[in-house]
């Protein structure tokens, strides 16, 4: 048993949810006669063609749509992140800082706010969305100025925040996102296809749901900031903005029912659920019996891992297993922390910790591989994808003597692997569907 197997059940889980492999589902065409999804429209139906493509996966999908119906399309507008570039595009790409905003996170989104403003009510607005976006487009909460948002990001991803719960806070220090893009674009038709990337695969969270009703209000975003001791911290911009928002001052994310709602069609085009399946038959392929976690992966990162991996080696196998999962774990970085890494490298660390621990205490009968990847191909910000150990790694880490608690402490994963072997690098996957992790063990007999 090897890590080379586990990397192959998770390169087919990323494959499988590739635009390549979903788009031509969803938009199709005969002529001057397109579908997209279930309806169906001439190009004469409308005055303009107009596309916008925004997240990780964002230059793949708009090539996809490129190659399906480029040229009935006006013009569009493309966001991604540095290193996502794919050359053969016909619209403009920006690319943009992620997880962070930087100063071109803020031009992309003057460009979509500049696009969206000549969209009329004749008009049709193709959208693709993919998980990213809401660091990659951004806008400068009013009086404020880009280093306040940054500020903003950065506490709220070192906090140990779920994505919904720190999208509910972007949302609300923002004139695009929760809904808002849809009320610039209103009342021309809208077909938003999105790859998901967020657990419950929720279209008001992916992406801070710019097209999409929110439920979420400012004091929805004041109880956040209060649960991870935020709002004291806030600057005095974003303080004032707040208090405005809370007064009903300022109006608020547009809500289920709103109008501006009406003339927009969504579509849910892939899943991590889809990536698991795909990572299911490929480990069936290669003689596994498969076992699907099926809760989405969740919570602080370090305490997932060990529940997981408990659960799986107190576990009876007759015959060599699988077992696949999927979701988003946190992790709560603590202050003066300053190493590298990310949550899917972390996952695997402190699964090894674990495991290493119950080896010393007698209690663990053979050596699993585990993996933990991101199927964006980025984890953190880190050049990997993520990490995985098998026995023989075990071994050569255990000749190393590194101290495993200090880079965990430190989070500080990536240096970790990269002195004992593990990571995993895919460069940049043109998806974005969360992480998948792969755990494989022998036979019990």
């Amino acid at each position: 048993m090897s890590a080379e197997k586990a990397r192959k059940i998770f390169d087919a889980g990323c494959d499988a949810v590739k635009p390549h492999r979903f788009m031509p589902r969803f938009i199709r065409r005969s002529g001057n006669v397109f579908w997209l999804g279930q309806q169906v429209y001439d190009r004469g139906d409308f005055g303009q063609v107009y596309m916008l493509s925004m997240g990780k996966a964002s230059v793949a999908m708009a090539l996809e749509l490129q190659a399906l119906m480029g040229d009935l399309i006006t013009a569009g507008v493309v966001v991604t992140k540095y290193g996502h570039l794919v050359p053969g595009l016909q619209w403009p790409v920006i690319e943009a800082g992620h997880p962070v905003p930087d100063a071109n996170s803020v031009q992309a989104g003057e460009a979509v706010k500049s696009m969206l403003s000549k969209v009329g009510g004749k008009d049709l607005l193709i959208v693709l969305v993919s998980g990213g976006a809401s660091s990659l487009v951004a806008d400068i909460p009013p009086n404020g100025n880009l280093q306040v948002l940054q500020r903003l990001f950065l506490e709220l991803l070192h906090s140990g925040a779920s994505i919904e719960e720190m999208n509910t806070v972007r949302k609300h220090f923002s004139g695009m996102k929760g809904g808002q893009l849809a009320r610039l674009a209103f009342p021309a038709r809208i077909h938003q296809f999105v790859l998901s990337d967020v657990p419950g695969d929720d279209l008001s969270v992916i992406a801070s749901g710019p097209f999409y009703a929110d439920s979420t209000s400012f004091e929805d975003c004041r109880r956040v900031l209060q649960k991870y001791d935020l709002e004291a911290q806030l600057q005095s911009p974003l303080k004032r903005w707040l208090e405005a928002g809370l007064q009903q001052m300022i109006p608020d994310t547009p809500k289920p029912g709103d109008p501006v709602f009406d003339n927009i069609f969504h579509h849910l085009v892939a899943t991590n659920a889809v990536a698991m399946e795909a990572a299911a038959l490929e480990a069936a392929a290669l003689g596994y019996e498969v076992k699907m976690v099926g809760k989405p992966l969740s919570g602080e990162c370090r305490d997932t891992a060990v529940d997981l991996l408990r659960e799986i080696i107190k576990t009876t196998h007759h015959r060599p297993t699988c077992y696949i999962a999927g979701g988003e774990t946190t992790v709560t970085i603590q202050q003066g922390s300053n190493g590298k890494g990310g949550r899917n490298q972390e996952f695997v660390l402190s699964a090894l910790q674990f495991l290493l621990s119950e080896e010393k205490a007698g209690k663990l009968a053979q050596w699993p591989v585990v993996l933990s990847g991101g199927t964006d191909g980025s984890d953190g910000v880190t050049d990997a994808a993520g990490a995985v150990f098998d026995e023989a790694m075990v071994g050569r880490i255990k000749s190393l003597q590194l101290d495993l608690k200090r880079f965990l402490d430190r989070h500080d994963a990536w240096h970790f692997f990269d002195a004992a072997g593990g990571l995993i690098h895919t460069g940049p996957t043109q998806t974005n569907v969360m992480d998948l992790v792969v755990v494989l063990v022998h036979s019990s007999r």
